[in-house]
């Protein structure tokens, strides 16, 4: 079957991830999902919808055997098939909410591989499998406001959704200069209703001073649901202009 699209995501098993995941569950698509538990009601979906489904239970904190992983899964796939091919690294982690020297070692490495060194192995694997490939190509890494201003407490992710932006700014101007090179954009996607938000309200308040904001956010209704959030980034995707601001936001007019 040919002028199928193909999509990778990542993180799709829950949350907006899965959001997405659903949402793209349309005639002609072709899905990877990597995350570390598969989804039964994903699955089940893309079954009545006869649509393809490929779930990966993978940790990508071992980014290299996940980029590996898709380098090998790319190298088997029809490259005439399709007619556009998508990354989306959506995957992350919000390590202990606390001050960076109360941090355990080993959370802040894991959140720095799933965050950002996982992006990047994934996006190098993804890019280098495809390069001949006719198809339209696109990375969208889901990136966060706070990548892009500081927040106490949350050094880790923020440094990870920060670095996130700077690698997408150096990845557009590598594929400005190749030939039939990919669009990428670093996107922030708004404050959304999902457990990420959860574990920042039920943060310790002595170490976490921020914790009174987001609990008001919740109070005062102002996050975005999971599925509206899906919904706004692929319609940011399929924007004409998707990648001319290689780090932009959601709400971008």
């Amino acid at each position: 079957m040919h002028n199928q699209h193909l999509y990778i995501l990542t993180g799709a098993s829950r949350g907006m991830g899965l959001a997405i995941a659903q949402q793209l569950v349309q005639p002609g698509h072709v899905i990877l999902g990597i995350s570390r538990r598969s989804n039964n009601t994903l699955a089940s979906q893309a079954a009545s919808a006869n649509v393809k489904l490929e779930q990966w239970e993978q940790d990508l904190a071992l980014g290299e055997a996940a980029s590996a992983r898709l380098s090998a899964w790319l190298s088997t796939q029809d490259a005439k098939a399709f007619t556009s091919a998508t990354l989306i690294n959506n995957a992350g982690v919000i390590p202990r909410i606390a001050p960076l020297a109360d941090s355990d070692a080993a959370d802040l490495a894991n959140a720095l591989r799933v965050g950002l060194e996982a992006p990047m192995l994934m996006s190098a694997a993804f890019l280098h499998a495809t390069k001949d490939w006719p198809a339209a190509r696109r990375v969208l890494n889901i990136s966060s406001g706070l990548g892009r201003r500081a927040m106490a407490s949350q050094s880790a992710y923020c440094a990870a959704k920060a670095g996130m932006d700077h690698f997408t700014r150096c990845l557009a101007l590598d594929e400005a200069a190749t030939p039939n090179g990919a669009k990428v954009c670093s996107l922030a996607p708004g404050v959304i209703d999902t457990d990420m938000q959860e574990q920042l309200r039920g943060a310790d308040a002595d170490a976490f001073p921020d914790r009174a904001n987001f609990v008001n956010l919740k109070t005062q209704g102002s996050l975005t649901s999971a599925e509206d959030a899906a919904a706004r980034i692929l319609k940011f995707l399929a924007r004409p202009d998707f990648g001319q601001n290689p780090v932009a936001d959601v709400r971008d007019a």
